[in-house]
């Protein structure tokens, strides 16, 4: 018990962007987002597909030890009545998952597409929290360091696969990563009904797509009342999907330009010299 007080201590409710006072918390996340980006990108690009497989066994294995934290203290916090909106298949969730199927697979096809959602659906995932990270921020100082070990960890995979070349820069890839996020997505489906039909405790909304549930997220909020509930999912499927082929083209795009300038600028230097 005196364990779980200790893991349980508190700390002021980090903030998001404000003073460094109030939010030294984000900011330091943030920093070690940037150097493990750095770091990674250099990892990934000196190491073969064993490599980069013994990485995300290790990062998997660190983001399920901090699950498995999180699942003891909320029950814990709780009176040990178990906490099912907590449950660990959120859309954040599962790059917990995929990195451990890449890390275990022995199929090339199935490697392949996981990385391509750790870079596009796993990226969104995990830098939309890092950039507005207030709904996750609580007093229990272990969950606030939880919640940023796996989202900036989510973000660090996705952009480091992308800046060091490992997931094709084309469409092909976003269509790889859509096949595995259809399965999670089912996967999600069965758990809600599951939970409605048999077990009935508590709020468990799976992917924020449980039909007893309003949904909370901006737009698809809007558009839940307005269909039924398979068109909300379609709706929802579709939309997360287009969100992360946005978001993966942005960060291609930003390369690709850095890239051209920084030729340019050597082609420009070698006229002058």
């Amino acid at each position: 018990m005196k364990l779980l007080e200790l893991l349980s201590l508190k700390m002021k409710e980090p903030v998001a962007f404000k003073s460094i006072s109030e939010s030294w918390f984000h900011y330091l996340a943030l920093l070690i987002v940037v150097f493990m980006i750095i770091w990674s990108v250099r990892y990934f690009k000196s190491k073969d597909q064993e490599g980069i497989k013994k990485y995300l066994l290790i990062f998997a294995i660190i983001l399920i030890a901090f699950e498995v934290y999180k699942q003891v203290i909320f029950t814990y916090q709780n009176d040990w009545t178990y906490r099912w909106y907590a449950f660990p298949y959120q859309f954040c969730s599962i790059p917990m998952y995929v990195s451990l199927l890449a890390a275990l697979t022995k199929r090339q096809k199935i490697f392949d597409m996981a990385l391509a959602f750790l870079a596009t659906y796993g990226l969104f995932a995990g830098t939309a929290v890092m950039m507005y990270p207030q709904d996750v921020f609580i007093e229990t100082i272990g969950i606030n360091i939880q919640t940023m070990v796996h989202h900036g960890g989510i973000s660090v995979v996705g952009f480091s696969l992308i800046l060091a070349k490992k997931v094709p820069y084309n469409i092909k890839t976003v269509l790889k990563a859509s096949v595995m996020f259809s399965v999670v997505v089912l996967v999600a489906i069965i758990l809600n009904f599951i939970h409605n039909t048999w077990i009935a405790q508590g709020t468990f909304n799976m992917f924020f797509i449980n039909p007893k549930y309003d949904n909370h997220i901006p737009v698809l909020s809007l558009i839940q009342p307005l269909v039924g509930d398979i068109t909300f999912i379609f709706v929802y499927y579709f939309g997360f999907t287009l969100v992360a082929l946005i978001v993966f083209m942005t960060v291609i795009s930003s390369i690709m330009f850095i890239e051209r300038q920084a030729i340019l600028i050597k082609k420009t230097q070698t006229k002058q010299a």
